[in-house]
């Protein structure tokens, strides 16, 4: 499969533990952003292992699980709403990520990340163009991130129901943008986002 075959090339050129980072939650405008670092084991593949973006909800489950337990290190860093308004999505996602590769046990000495670089951290990185599509790491982070942060506005939604946090995510849907206009934001919406506070109130 292409995605192992991109990992496999770098430990050819001597890199041993290569982790791969990527993030869930740029886009929405309420919760966290969450990142995810995994170093996978050379030899498993893992079934129907892709970006998670192109999986849907109940096999990303499955997935989750498989890369839980194939994995050789994870890590995950959850930086929050309030946060996010503070430093900005761009800054919040680099600090997830730094965050999640914190979170190892086993220093790596090659990250494969997607989108960003990390310049403070003084480990080699690459940064390919949808990176969770060509290496096998990016994408089993992607699943980690995805599901981490879906459990994460879970239980938000238990919280404040009348969001339904549970279909949406924090993505501003149209059902989203309705329920904030009848409700006023909650106290994870993002506060900075345009659409969240200049919405006007039903």
């Amino acid at each position: 499969m292409g995605i192992y075959l991109h990992d496999a090339n770098l430990r050819q050129k001597g890199y041993r533990t290569i982790a791969g980072i990527d993030e869930a939650g740029r886009g929405p405008i309420a919760g966290p952003v969450v990142a995810a670092s995994v170093v996978l084991c050379d030899e498993i593949r893992i079934r129907g292992l892709r970006d998670s973006k192109k999986v849907p909800e109940k096999e990303r489950e499955r997935l989750f699980w498989d890369v839980l337990c194939a994995a050789v290190d994870i890590g995950v860093g959850v930086v929050e709403h309030d946060d996010i308004d503070r430093l900005n999505i761009l800054q919040s996602t680099k600090l997830a990520m730094q965050r999640a590769l914190e979170d190892l046990k086993i220093p790596p000495d090659m990250l494969i990340i997607d989108a960003v670089t990390l310049p403070f951290v003084p480990i080699r990185q690459i940064s390919p163009f949808k990176a969770e599509s060509k290496s096998a790491s990016v994408a089993a982070a992607s699943i980690i991130a995805k599901y981490v942060r879906d459990r994460i506005m879970l239980h938000y939604h238990e919280i404040y129901p009348e969001y339904n946090f549970l279909k949406h995510k924090g993505y501003g849907t149209r059902e989203h943008l309705s329920l904030i206009r009848l409700h006023g934001p909650s106290p994870i919406h993002r506060k900075s986002y345009a659409g969240v506070m200049s919405l006007p109130l039903f």
